[in-house]
């Protein structure tokens, strides 16, 4: 099988970006290639029924990201989530998981799950063997938002999980970068108050996310 190991806090190899956080996890395990933990991180999250085109704008700015060197990190969940993952196994990217690592959650992503195991990385707080249970999500969150540097919000419903990745990044001090969209459709209305609370705006054009914001 694959060789896991564990990424102590205090470890030279434990990511930076979450060494900073008053609340860092004391130890994550980890399968995969250990060198993304030294990369510059950006998060991509959303909404699990996601619309086809915010999945592929996701595909796309993860592309972009991870060609300009940032290791994109997410949370292996269905619709957004899986579509950056996805589009980012060949530059590198980073699931955190809210189980154990050895749980394939949701299963849908099972074989996404095994390929970021052999050509990406993936991270859990939570003990071998944990299922992934409700409360273990926020934390989680926290967790994605904090390896990064920044986090880009593609699609998020009010009370959502992406929500709380955003203001988990804003209170750690990371940039909330956010796809604006319908104010008819639900699946904007967190992700359009995020806006108006002062996150930086994504447009087709600024995909780059204009590398000033995040290098």
């Amino acid at each position: 099988g694959l060789s896991g190991r564990f990424v102590v806090f205090g470890d030279p190899d434990y990511p930076a970006a979450l060494a900073v956080l008053p609340d860092a996890p004391p130890v994550l395990s980890a399968i995969g290639d250990f060198t993304l933990l030294a990369r510059p991180s950006l998060a991509i999250v959303g909404a699990r029924d996601a619309s086809a085109a915010g999945q592929r704008f996701a595909g796309m700015l993860a592309a972009e990201l991870g060609a300009a060197g940032f290791a994109i990190a997410s949370g292996l969940a269905r619709g957004i989530d899986a579509a950056a993952h996805e589009a980012a196994l060949a530059t590198g990217t980073v699931a955190v998981l809210a189980g154990g690592i050895d749980q394939i959650y949701p299963p849908q992503n099972k074989t996404l799950h095994e390929a970021i195991a052999v050509r990406g990385l993936l991270l859990a707080e939570s003990p071998l063997g944990t299922p992934p249970l409700a409360r273990a999500f926020p934390r989680r969150n926290r967790i994605v938002s904090g390896l990064s540097r920044g986090v880009v919000v593609i699609e998020a419903a009010q009370r959502s999980g992406s929500l709380i990745t955003a203001q988990r990044a804003a209170e750690q001090g990371r940039d909330v970068f956010v796809v604006p969209g319908s104010p008819l459709d639900p699946r904007y209305s967190g992700s359009n108050s995020l806006i108006k609370d002062g996150a930086i705006l994504v447009d087709r054009k600024s995909t780059r996310l204009n590398s000033s914001h995040v290098s």
